[in-house]
């Protein structure tokens, strides 16, 4: 773990978190855990999401800015489908300032299976 970031693995051992980790700490206030950050296309989102997430389409990376930068120190653990576009997020967000951002390992399709069945599946 980071001494900075509890929540959060070692950013220079790794890009990617577990669901289980994730789970650990997504119920906390968002201002006492990492952004959560839903990479997924409008339609994803709308069969289904992590409670607690901010959605910023992997496209619209690049106009963000701020908004997707901010809080920075917090960290960030960026999701998707099945941790494929995660990864690209989480490289976006690395390079542009946010040392601790991770992609959530097998998306919202392993959160489903592993940590909430009720999440719908697609």
């Amino acid at each position: 773990m980071n001494p900075d970031t509890p929540f959060l693995p070692n950013s220079g051992k790794t890009l990617e978190i577990t669901p289980a980790e994730v789970a650990a700490w997504v119920a906390l206030p968002p201002e006492q855990r990492p952004r959560l950050i839903d990479c997924r296309e409008a339609d994803e989102l709308a069969i289904c999401q992590i409670a607690g997430n901010e959605w910023f389409p992997l496209g619209s990376f690049s106009e963000a800015g701020t908004r997707l930068t901010a809080d920075a120190a917090r960290g960030a653990v960026v999701y998707c489908h099945h941790g494929v576009r995660s990864l690209r997020g989480t490289l976006f967000l690395r390079a542009h300032g946010v040392k601790n951002a991770f992609s959530m390992t097998g998306g919202i399709e392993a959160w489903s299976r592993l940590i909430d069945p009720e999440t719908p599946r697609y």
